[in-house]
């Protein structure tokens, strides 16, 4: 087959076009490299790679070398153009050695020690090979039930959850993408409440998302504040009653308190459920919109929806024909995906080409609305979301038909409940799901999913020391329809502090009722947005929740009975700042940093002064990877004279030594050493655990402790000279300001990590916790 492969010819001229960041973003994670490490690959060998690759499918099915050719020609322009991309692993991994190509896995975790640590292995190659896993733990015995072969009790699911969380930290994905997980837990399970509970610390669970399998019977005793029976999964018998509606607060206190757990109506997945006679859905992948039988696994492709507009008589519409083009196309190139990838297990392999399920989904239907001139947060944005996703289903079925009549239906199709219906066979068991599409959308310059414009100014790393500021061109150009060049600059000044257009008063109407940002959104258009997309996709909707920090539980609330209501799968949540706890702090003036200045000023000597019995200052609570920490500032007549650093929570290395650190700043500081140079010292210091706060990054203690001396001098003071602080504003904000959606920092690059259709993703440098 590689012999084949090396002799696959593409006829095409297309160059791919490619902003600077996503230049980047291939290079770093993409191209590929030889055992030196050097890159052996340009953009264009890339996209000619996957193409020639998943084309050789066609040979299986009497595809000549002629239709071999012209196939991987189609494949080619549709990726280098940009109207299609894959998922990750299959830009990665096709015609190289490992060969993976899917993103998203579903393992059983059975009751039984053989039957957990087979999943952990199995989850280990699956993370190894470039894949996602998704687990339902509702089949083992709650904590502290009889274990009948070693005559002790059981640990409960929880607990083995943290033994998959420390394998998963340990397994670095194919060299480029790191351990992803879903852990589900159905709500009648007997340890529910502790599942519930068990990312209310955010250090606890850091690999996994977790969600609550909701039960249609369960939302109805919620709705009536009834009590419900929990049944123990090893014999099926009752284990005990919790009033459902005590558990739903408990889920949106928690969901309010830091995003997690989400939740799946696991009913209305099943409902849907094509193949309901071969078994029942328990989990789902990573970001949960891909639900999936035991050892099923899904390969996904997105397609670019701001490519499909255009010009008409003066007027843009959506360019159907090039639409259902493209739609046929995809859904070709991933049924292909399934035959020349090369999987993890065994299992997974036969249960994948018994049902052949793909998940065409969508990216950049917010640009797509701007360049129709739509608000995102419209009744006309919801018309236009039923006729293309409506479109875009009928045609992959169209397609997956035709490809039926000549390479056979999924063997499964008999047993499915296309059959039942006496429907025409199909290839693929599904076809469409909405992904998140963090670092493909990167690549393919456009919004990600079916989510909101993120920003629209903001800054990206293009390399280790150089930022590139950017600027939503759509929004440039608006701009250019009512202002000069200096007056845009200004604008931009303003949007790059507030990350958003709405309070800019000299902005027309017509632009800020277009470009709106996540926080600008409604929570209720957000979950309207999901559902009208959930009614024409076979699987799920990965989509984000957005709300501002104020917005409070019973908002929440609101947002998940609407969902399940209008027919959501599922709901994922995330509330500004509940993840790190972030505190906008106003920085001392400039008056307050000349007159620090005059009183360091007076220090002569370098012999430390004696402490007086009476000092005053300041503590400062400041956010840190390791938890709080508190930095006491105090003075005496001649300025700043110690600093006292505690954590938290007392003990440890970390407590220790901050009050270190501490101890030396006030040595330092009595001996006359000018607190700017002890700043320099500090700032910048970096560790693992870093964080995000309202002022900008924390890289470590050190530098939080630096920040705080800073900020109670003075030194910090965003509110004058705006156009020369510009650009480290926006660095460090990543172009918003009160309604930052950052989550925590890049492992990678170190910038900021921002939460969209259920995951973390790097903006700066495409990393994605999922794909």
């Amino acid at each position: 087959m590689m012999k084949k492969f090396e002799n696959v010819k593409i006829y095409s001229s297309l160059e791919p076009q490619l902003s600077v960041n996503a230049l980047t973003v291939l290079e770093k994670r993409y191209l590929a490299r030889n055992d030196k490490g050097d890159i052996i690959e340009s953009p264009k060998g890339l996209f000619e790679r996957v193409a020639k690759f998943v084309a050789l499918a066609d040979f299986f099915y009497g595809g000549t070398d002629d239709d071999v050719n012209q196939v991987a020609t189609e494949f080619y322009d549709m990726m280098a153009e940009m109207f299609f991309l894959p998922n990750s692993p299959t830009l990665m991994n096709a015609g190289r050695p490992l060969g993976q190509l899917s993103a998203c896995f579903v393992l059983p975790v059975e009751d039984s020690m053989e039957g957990i640590f087979d999943a952990l292995k199995n989850m280990a190659l699956i993370h190894k090979s470039g894949g996602g896993t998704g687990f339902s733990f509702s089949r083992l015995r709650p904590k502290n039930d009889v274990v009948s072969s070693t005559a002790g009790v059981s640990s409960g699911p929880v607990s083995f959850m943290n033994i998959f969380n420390t394998a998963t930290e340990t397994v670095k994905q194919g060299g480029t993408r790191r351990g992803a997980n879903m852990a589900i837990l159905n709500v009648d399970h007997p340890d529910i409440l502790e599942f519930i509970k068990s990312k209310s610390e955010e250090t606890s669970l850091t690999n996994f998302n977790i969600s609550v399998a909701l039960t249609d019977s369960f939302m109805e005793a919620a709705r009536r504040r009834e009590d419900y029976y929990l049944i123990n999964p090893r014999n099926g018998t009752p284990s005990g009653k919790l009033n459902a509606g005590d558990v739903y607060d408990l889920i949106i206190d928690m969901a309010w308190k830091n995003g997690e757990p989400g939740i799946v109506f696991i009913d209305r997945i099943n409902e849907f459920n094509p193949l309901k006679k071969i078994g029942l859905i328990e989990s789902t992948n990573p970001c949960g919109e891909q639900p999936l039988l035991p050892y099923e696994s899904c390969n996904l492709g997105s397609i670019n929806l701001s490519k499909v507009v255009k010009e008409k008589d003066g007027r843009p519409e959506i360019d159907f024909e090039l639409l259902k083009k493209i739609t046929h196309r995809a859904v070709h190139f991933l049924d292909n995906v399934i035959d020349m990838n090369n999987y993890p297990l065994k299992e997974i392999e036969k249960k994948t080409k018994m049902n052949r399920k793909i998940g065409l989904g969508v990216m950049g239907y917010a640009d797509m609305l701007i360049k129709l001139n739509i608000a995102y947060d419209s009744h006309e944005a919801i018309e236009v979301a039923e006729s293309v996703m409506s479109f875009i289903q009928r045609e992959s079925k169209i397609k997956s038909a035709e490809l039926a009549i000549n390479r056979g239906a999924f063997p499964t199709f008999e047993k499915s409940v296309y059959a039942e219906k006496g429907e025409s066979p199909l290839r693929n068991a599904t076809t469409t799901t909405i992904a998140p599409t963090g670092t493909i959308s990167i690549l393919a310059d456009t919004s990600s999913g079916i989510e909101p414009i993120f920003a629209l100014a903001y800054v990206r790393n293009v390399m280790d020391n150089d930022r590139l500021l950017e600027v939503n061109p759509q929004f440039q150009d608006a701009l250019r329809n009512f202002f000069s060049d200096d007056e845009i600059d200004s604008i931009m000044d303003k949007v790059a502090v507030h990350g958003s257009v709405r309070d800019i008063e000299e902005v027309p109407e017509s632009i800020k009722r277009v470009f709106v940002t996540a926080h600008d959104i409604s929570p209720l258009w957000h979950i309207k947005t999901q559902a009208v997309f959930q009614k024409y996709v076979d699987n799920a909707v990965s989509k984000t929740v957005n709300f501002p920090n104020s917005a409070t539980k019973e908002d929440i609330r609101e947002v998940y009975d609407l969902a399940y209501e209008l027919g959501c799968k599922g709901v994922t949540v995330y509330r500004d700042g509940s993840r790190d706890n972030q505190v906008l702090q106003k920085p001392a003036s400039g008056e307050g940093k000349k007159a620090e200045d005059e009183r360091a000023s007076k220090v002569e000597t370098k012999i430390p002064r004696p402490r007086h019995e009476v000092t005053w200052g300041t503590t400062r609570k400041m956010n840190t990877g390791c938890g709080s920490l508190y930095v006491t500032i105090n003075e005496d007549e001649k300025g700043i004279f110690e600093v006292f650093a505690t954590m938290g929570k007392g003990g440890g290395c970390a407590a220790s030594q901050t009050e270190a650190i501490g101890r030396l700043i006030s040595l330092a500081l009595r001996s006359g050493i000018d607190k700017d140079q002890i700043v320099k010292q500090l700032k910048g210091v970096r560790c693992p655990n870093q964080i995000w706060e309202k002022g900008g990054r924390i890289y470590s203690c050190s530098d939080a402790i630096a920040k705080a001396i800073e900020r109670y001098s003075g030194v910090l003071d965003i509110t004058t000279n705006l156009k020369s602080e510009r650009a480290q504003i926006i660095a460090e904000t990543n172009g918003r300001d009160s309604d930052s959606i950052m989550t925590g920092v890049c492992p990678d690059c170190h910038g900021p990590l921002e939460f969209e259709s259920g995951c973390s993703v790097c903006r700066s440098c495409g990393f994605s916790r999922c794909g």
